[in-house]
């Protein structure tokens, strides 16, 4: 008579490390093979396969283990098992114990070194085959673990069903669940190192509930049948754009639009985003994060699934489509990803199997205590894996054109945000997070290098040199950075009373000391228009005219300067309150004046922008600009040119005060014609309709060092773009 044994009972307990060790097919000791099978809640089983006949299972007497040994039973035999429960309700499944290893001993020797960086084909869970039966294969790691086990509706979320395999010394667990489809429930329960029971989300899950739920969704992310590929194609072919115009409209999904106060899922947002970015000329969406996220107050930046999008909004398959659906009408999508922290909640990778295996053990460095979450332990290398495969997953399974890397700075510096004692120096005595730099240049790195065309973006606000410059060359490898200097300086000179602006004259100047220093974006984002910030109109002085006519001044400062663009949404349209991310935005403002006025110019803006080569194929070099005159602090009056490759260029003047200037002269370079294609005062956004006609003739005058000059109407608190037409 079979008598447990203490691995047998490690196995009864939910403490095995090693159920395979116990359970599925063994020699038995008198020859032949003996088959254990571990099923509470069952009260019959018999063993299939093996001959015509059922053969009956024994139960171990006290226990819930079933045994049949066969004298001539081999190893080669499949079998499948029968089950009945309590009430006589009878089925047949296979037994995931008599399957062999999914993974290879290359792939765990790659995980090992922090370099399998398709490491979303294998971990967490996908629909398979093994040995002609289909089911679910579940990989993770949890090294400091006694046991793991798969839970979830199919097992009763009992985890002394469904105990995973170790192997090795790797710290990776691992089991293949035949039977199983996509759309089950799963969780991993986890037996830490002290003995304590967690429930955990899979880190590597494609799909999860809708918050507060918090189980996973196995998901067949091979169903989805794109349409993109004459997009992809061409951006493989050209390369990351740097000489063509990029136009970002970012987004938070879930308060751009909603219907009766409801979410509106992916595939709307993607028809109705696709035909607004189209009427007003933006190039690209940026959303912020779609990873999932368990509180909307985050907005996304507080991660739990780095390989899920958020499933307030529908499926991943879902969200495809809302990709190929921009691509193939023409606008490219790049996505927030925030690999510099992530949230304490007690489900996802805090303290993932008992000990601080995501993050750092030493709150110094593990620890976030402005936003109150984990900083990931970037010198780990199944750590920095984690998130590369993340980055690169994206690219590869979602047609991701870019994404734009949140908080750089706070990865950057290890005294970021803390007071002296709160910190612990490199092993140089700096304040450099030297792990977080080589991760930064190994993301960058490998995102170029395998997916050619994609973009990555950093918000960084510091001086750090050469951020956007190749690693070869020792940057950080970034295709383009956010210039936060001179969002600030703009926005700070617009706030000034347009009597004190000589004042700060050089607030508007002193970013051309810099502008191609790095690839820079120009960012008006979400963070500008939250937490008693103020909308953009709101930022301006004056009465409401005024207010608008300063926000108009200050977009064409932003499409005229040398960078890509990125406005926030509402900003086009001059959204008078505060971003809220519990609702919709202000739609009902956009048919009156002045917002309508204000979202007509931004599409105008955005035609200039993409149709003249002057004002985006130099953005990120120096032979596109010229100053005609910086220096005008008295009279807060900006002049310069925009040049192409060709000899073309537009000539830019700006008339930052709300007085309107009669005969103001400049020289300029060529003779001829100047036709004025852009008023940013124009009765058409809502301005005063001031202006030259349409067009102004030079004078063979001599003035600021050039052979000929024009007399200008300057419109008050207004942007002019002139071309000169021969």
């Amino acid at each position: 008579m079979p008598t447990l044994t203490d691995a047998m009972y490690a196995v009864i307990e939910a403490r095995s490390h090693d159920p395979f060790a116990v359970l599925g097919r063994h020699p038995h000791p008198d020859g032949g093979v003996v088959i254990r099978v571990f099923r509470p809640h069952v009260r019959k089983v018999w063993l299939l396969g093996f001959g015509a006949r059922a053969r009956a299972m024994k139960r171990i007497e006290g226990s819930d283990f079933f045994t049949c040994h066969l004298a001539n039973g081999d190893f080669d035999t499949p079998y499948r098992l029968r089950l009945e429960s309590a009430d006589g309700h009878r089925w047949e499944a296979d037994d995931p114990y008599r399957f062999p290893p999914m993974l290879g001993d290359l792939d765990l020797h790659l995980i090992g070194e922090g370099n399998h960086f398709e490491k979303y084909r294998l971990f967490g869970a996908h629909v398979r085959t093994m040995e002609g039966v289909t089911g679910v294969g579940f990989a993770v790691w949890a090294p400091n673990a006694q046991r793991v086990s798969v839970i979830g509706n199919f097992n009763g979320w009992d985890g002394r069903i469904h105990a995973m395999r170790l192997r090795g010394s790797s710290g990776v667990w691992e089991l293949f669940v035949p039977g199983l489809e996509a759309g089950e429930l799963y969780k991993f329960e986890i037996r830490g190192r002290h003995g304590e029971i967690l429930e955990k989300a899979d880190p590597y899950a494609q799909q999860m509930e809708v918050r507060p739920k918090t189980a996973c969704i196995v998901h067949d992310q091979r169903r989805y049948q794109w349409g993109d590929q004459s997009w992809m194609e061409q951006r493989r072919r050209n390369g990351p754009p740097m000489a063509q115009p990029i136009s970002i409209y970012e987004v938070h999904l879930g308060s751009w639009q909603r219907e009766n106060g409801a979410f509106l899922n992916y595939r709307e947002l993607a028809h109705r985003l696709v035909a607004y970015c189209q009427r007003l000329g933006f190039t690209h969406l940026e959303l912020l994060p779609i990873t999932e996220h368990p509180f909307d107050g985050s907005w996304g930046y507080q991660t739990v699934g780095y390989f899920a999008p958020t499933s307030r909004f529908g499926t991943p398959d879902d969200f495809r489509y809302f990709v190929d659906y921009c691509h193939q009408h023409g606008i490219g999508v790049f996505l927030d990803w925030v690999p510099a922290h992530f949230p304490k909640d007690s489900f996802g990778l805090a303290r993932f199997d008992g000990t601080a295996l995501y993050e750092h053990e030493d709150p110094r460095l593990g620890e976030h205590r402005d936003w109150g979450t984990l900083i990931f332990n970037f010198g780990r290398n199944e750590v920095r894996n984690f998130l590369i495969a993340s980055a690169l997953f994206w690219l590869d399974q979602f047609h991701i054109d870019g994404l734009r890397v949140d908080a750089v700075a706070s990865m950057l510096y290890l005294d970021y945000s803390r007071n002296a004692g709160e910190w612990i120096p490199n092993r140089y005595g700096g304040r450099e997070n030297l792990e977080a730099v080589e991760f930064l240049k190994q993301f960058n790195h490998l995102v170029h290098e395998r997916f050619p065309g994609a973009v990555t973006m950093a918000e960084e606000s510091t001086s750090w040199p050469m951020v956007s410059r190749p690693t070869y060359l020792g940057g950080l490898g970034f295709t383009m950075k956010w210039n936060m200097g001179w969002m600030n300086d703009s926005l700070s000179y617009f706030a000034h009373e347009p009597v004190h602006r000589s004042y700060h004259h050089n607030q508007m100047t002193f970013s051309m000391m810099y502008a191609f220093t790095e690839n820079f974006i120009l960012p008006f984002s979400h963070d500008e228009v939250v937490h008693g910030k103020g909308s953009m109109p709101g930022k301006m002085p004056g009465d409401d005219w005024q207010k608008f006519a300063n926000l108009r001044a200050l977009y064409g400062w932003q499409f005229t300067h040398p960078g890509k663009k990125l406005l926030f949404m509402g900003d086009e349209f001059g959204q008078w309150t505060e971003w809220n991310e519990d609702g919709a935005l202000s739609w009902e403002q956009t048919p009156h004046q002045p917002h309508a006025g204000l979202m007509r110019m931004v599409a105008d803006l955005n035609r200039l922008y993409r149709e003249r080569p002057e004002l985006h194929c130099n953005d990120f070099n120096g032979n596109g600009f010229e100053w005609i005159d910086c220096n005008d602090a008295d009279h807060s009056v900006l002049s310069y040119l925009r040049k192409d490759n060709d000899g073309h260029q537009l000539l830019v003047v700006l008339n930052l005060t709300p007085v309107v200037r009669e005969g103001y002269r400049l020289g300029v370079p060529l003779a001829g014609t100047y036709r004025e294609i852009f008023n940013s005062d124009s009765e058409l956004y809502g301005g005063g309709n001031v202006g030259n006609g349409g067009q102004v003739n030079s004078e063979a005058v001599a003035f600021m060092g050039r052979q000929h000059s024009i007399a200008l109407r300057l419109p008050p608190l207004s942007c002019l773009i002139l071309d000169n037409a021969g």
